[in-house]
């Protein structure tokens, strides 16, 4: 199966959210050169690591931007359920 189209995962960082809890921090790479940041809090974090079966921040490089998206729609879907 071919690799879908889009973004991917150049890299992965851990920073501190404004509350002191760890955030992760997935910079994109664009197939045209341009890159973007997008910041995941402790749950979409952890949902993007389980969906990539990452054991470490390495692992998540070369990733889908897709499973970024679906990682924060989980993250966004647990306060819809009441969690």
């Amino acid at each position: 199966m071919a690799d879908p189209p889009g973004a991917r995962i150049k890299h992965a960082r851990i920073a501190a959210a404004h509350d002191g809890s760890a955030e992760l921090v997935v910079t994109l790479g664009y197939d045209n050169g341009g890159t973007a940041d997008v910041t995941l809090d402790e749950a979409a974090g952890a949902a993007l690591m389980r969906a990539c079966n990452a054991r470490d921040l390495q692992d998540l490089t070369g990733q889908s931007w897709q499973q970024v998206r679906d990682a924060l729609t989980a993250a966004y879907n647990r306060f819809q359920n009441g969690e």
